[in-house]
């Protein structure tokens, strides 16, 4: 196994802070101790493996692309990442493997059972599409869990607890198998600006003495890319008004606490802004020949097949009043475009063109 033996005083901790709901994202970086992966390198080997499935369901005896099983596979969007960011253990496994000849194995396998835990330099673990890395550096364990303020050490006694703690509170656990190595831990300022930006490192002198103060305001909200309206755990209302309004909510909370607390803002934002849909007006099809109109498909809530001519400087939005129209309900509507399968509800000010809706097929439902 590795050993690494970087002077503490000299030791820097790289710990990404959440953003939005890519923590799977975040665990592998705070893993590898560098900003070495993005949400589109990770969105990429997710349909990479998606189509895998996809040829290998095609290419069966059973009917291949007109079987039952290919048609489900489809329709069920993809098994890889969804539009929130959540990556399946496959996608991190496939990215550890190609960027660092690394693989992930839980720890429930015989082969694992039968070792000593603190031999091994890391961990992933995940629950309900919430990721967290573990690394020992200098010899020390420290939890990079994204959803705290800065990293915390695990001491060797305590590890083997709070992973089993860990597995008790429903997490899957996954120890780092090593083919190559972990990349190295950082020595310096000059190698620590090249790997991640300077608001996510750490001076492990000062984690360990206790000297280590707040990051600068953006830091402080691990949540800030979420915004509106939330509700209290509490249920009272309350309205977001600055930076350090969620570190105020969310202090002696559980990280499934906090986490139910950005999921329920997230949607509240999305149901604000389709109490608009029904203000917009809905103009007349376009003809085929009048330049910039382009065709959409849509699968209804109801099953039905509908197909409709938009201009290309139409707004999302006028998806939804469209679907509305055809379908009225009660409930929320949800659309679903292109391969893996995105929610737009985030694109509702945006134009057909510029987020490639031409021709595309929309999944609808309301939820």
């Amino acid at each position: 196994m590795q050993r690494l033996g970087a002077s503490r005083e000299t030791t820097w901790i790289y710990h990404e802070r959440q953003d939005a709901l890519l923590c799977g994202q975040h665990a592998l970086n705070n893993l590898v101790q560098s900003q070495l992966f993005s949400p589109d390198s990770l969105a990429d080997i997710a349909l990479q493996l998606d189509q895998v499935e996809l040829d290998l369901l095609a290419n069966n005896n059973e009917g291949g692309m007109n079987s039952k099983e290919y048609i489900q596979r489809v329709a069920g969007g993809s098994l890889n990442v969804d539009d929130s960011g959540n990556y399946s253990i496959e996608v991190l496994r496939a990215a550890l493997m190609n960027k660092c000849q690394l693989t992930l194995s839980n720890v429930k396998q015989e082969s694992i059972r039968s070792l000593d835990i603190t031999e091994f330099d890391g961990f992933i673990c995940n629950r309900d599409n919430h990721w967290i890395a573990i690394r020992k550096i200098n010899d020390k364990f420290w939890n990079l869990n994204s959803v705290i303020e800065k990293p915390e050490v695990i001491s060797h006694f305590r590890l083997a607890a709070e992973l089993e703690g860990l597995q008790h509170e429903g997490y899957s656990v996954f120890c780092v198998v090593e083919i190559g190595s972990l990349p190295s831990i950082c020595k310096d300022e000059k190698e620590r600006d090249e790997r991640g930006l300077s608001k996510f490192w750490w001076k492990e002198s000062d984690l360990l003495s206790g000297t280590a103060g707040k990051k600068s305001s953006a830091m402080e909200d691990p949540w800030r890319n979420v915004a509106g309206n939330g509700m209290r755990l509490d249920g009272k209302p309350t309205t977001r008004k600055n930076s350090s309004w969620l570190e105020d909510e969310t202090e002696g909370m559980t990280e499934a606490q906090m986490m139910e607390v950005a999921m329920q803002m997230s949607l509240q934002q999305v149901e604000s802004t389709q109490q608009d849909v029904k203000l917009v007006n809905l103009p007349e099809e376009p003809s085929q020949n009048v330049p910039g109109a382009l065709r959409i498909r849509f699968r209804l809530p109801d099953g039905r097949k509908k197909e409709r001519r938009f201009m290309k400087d139409d707004r999302v939005l006028l998806l939804y009043t469209y679907i509305n129209k055809e379908s009225p309900s009660d409930k929320r509507l949800e659309l679903r475009a292109g391969f893996p399968p995105r929610d737009l509800s985030s694109q509702m000010t945006e134009n057909l063109d510029a987020c490639k809706l031409a021709g595309e097929c929309i999944q609808c439902r309301h939820v």
